[in-house]
């Protein structure tokens, strides 16, 4: 692209409001936004100043692998964004670029590749089947978020991390402090630094360890002098906080499945769309609200058009891009059959959530476990009555009264 073609009439600021939404519905500013144009300017409840949003396909998926725009460089600049309190701690793998980036995420890779995952599969089943079991067994109504959604994900992640069972209740109670808003941001940080401390223990126990969960991998890492004890705790830290959206996914999941109970219908009787069904409703579920973590570009670059200057603040909406026309043929449409589905719910790039392969084998097991052995499985309220969370960075029910 040529300079002159490059326009410097900047966009008008549109403030993005902090929306408390329900259901499964599209965030009406986002859609207004990706009306406007490919490269728009946006204002968050706080933080300072403006920023650029990407949305569409291709600008997200360059925008998110391009070395000119750096996670690091947030650090330094207090920019727009959702979150009330903003606590970064230097050398966070969030906010590392390569090479320090893939150095810190290589020491984890083995648990979380297929082979890894695959090691925690029929253990979480049979941790699936004995929350299902008691479920059947209290009988209905039932809060499916209370007695499954949430404790089978905290339970995988746990195995995963190697967290003794009866670590998983303080995990959870931590994860829901550092997420909320609602608390403040001491209340935020003070959590954030108890779980720092407890993996920093746990992981300086297992220097020299030959285990295949991520804190016996961070401490041979460490032993072995390939990354520090801080940079192993903020890892594990963000990948035990992480591994608790799939409640909040899987929460959005079922409020669809039992508000369209023809996709629910479709799914038992024809179980082998299912892994091609879950990746069309990660596709089409709003993961979050507004946007996540930004990027400051280290030089200017043009984008369909638009001059972002060095220094300049940059989101990215993987919401929207996941809406895409071009990409996904009638992207409003819930398509079982959409294939290819390159959808990039798990974010794109290096900084691709490292938990996709595992919240994908948890959703998988879930949607087995669920419709088959409750085939009667439906919402015990109206879909209007189903409470969703307020305050949160991301979205997902608050509870999902159910019968059967």
């Amino acid at each position: 692209m040529t300079e002159e073609t490059i326009t410097e009439i900047l966009p008008p600021i549109r403030h993005w409001p902090a929306l408390d939404l329900s259901g499964t519905d599209f965030d009406p500013v986002l859609t207004e936004l990706m009306r406007e144009g490919p490269v728009t300017r946006i204002q968050l409840p706080n933080g300072e100043g403006w920023a650029w949003l990407v949305t569409r396909y291709d600008d997200v998926r360059m925008v998110t692998n391009d070395p000119r725009f750096s996670r690091e460089a947030v650090m330094d600049q207090p920019v727009t964004r959702l979150a009330p309190h903003f606590i970064p701690e230097r050398g966070a793998v969030g906010f590392l670029d390569p090479p320090d980036h893939t150095r810190l995420r290589r020491t984890v890779a083995a648990a979380l590749t297929s082979k890894g995952v695959e090691r925690v599969r029929e253990k979480s089943r049979r941790m699936l089947d004995e929350l299902v079991d008691e479920l059947v067994q209290d009988g209905p109504p039932a809060d499916l978020t209370a007695t499954v959604l949430t404790p089978f994900p905290i339970a995988v992640i746990c195995e995963l991390m190697g967290v003794p069972a009866a670590d998983r209740h303080v995990m959870h109670t931590w994860t829901q402090l550092i997420l909320s808003s609602a608390h403040g941001k001491q209340v935020s940080e003070k959590a954030k630094k108890e779980m720092g401390a407890y993996f920093g223990d746990l992981i300086g126990l297992r220097e020299g360890s030959t285990g295949e969960d991520v804190a016996s991998l961070l401490g041979a890492a460490v032993g072995r002098g390939e990354v520090t004890l801080d940079e192993a705790v903020g890892l594990a830290v963000l990948l035990q906080i992480g591994g608790e959206a799939v409640t909040n996914n899987s929460g959005q999941m079922f409020y669809l499945l039992l508000t369209r109970p023809d996709l629910a219908d479709r799914l038992r009787t024809e179980p082998s769309i299912r892994p091609r069904a879950i990746d069309e409703l990660l596709r089409y579920i709003p993961h979050r609200n507004a946007v996540g973590l930004s990027r400051i570009a280290l030089e200017d670059v043009g984008i369909r058009g638009v001059r972002i200057r060095a220094g300049d603040p940059v989101y990215v909406s993987y919401l929207a891009a996941n809406r895409d026309p071009d990409v996904f043929p009638f992207p409003e449409t819930i398509d079982f059959t959409r294939s290819p589905n390159p959808h990039v719910s798990f974010g794109f790039g290096p900084h691709y959530c490292p938990g996709g392969m595992l919240a994908r084998l948890e959703s998988e097991l879930l949607v087995d476990a669920l419709l088959d052995r409750l085939p009667e499985l439906r919402l015990a309220v109206p879909a209007d009555q189903v409470p969703f969370k307020k305050g949160a960075l991301i979205r997902g029910p608050e509870a999902l009264p159910v019968t059967w």
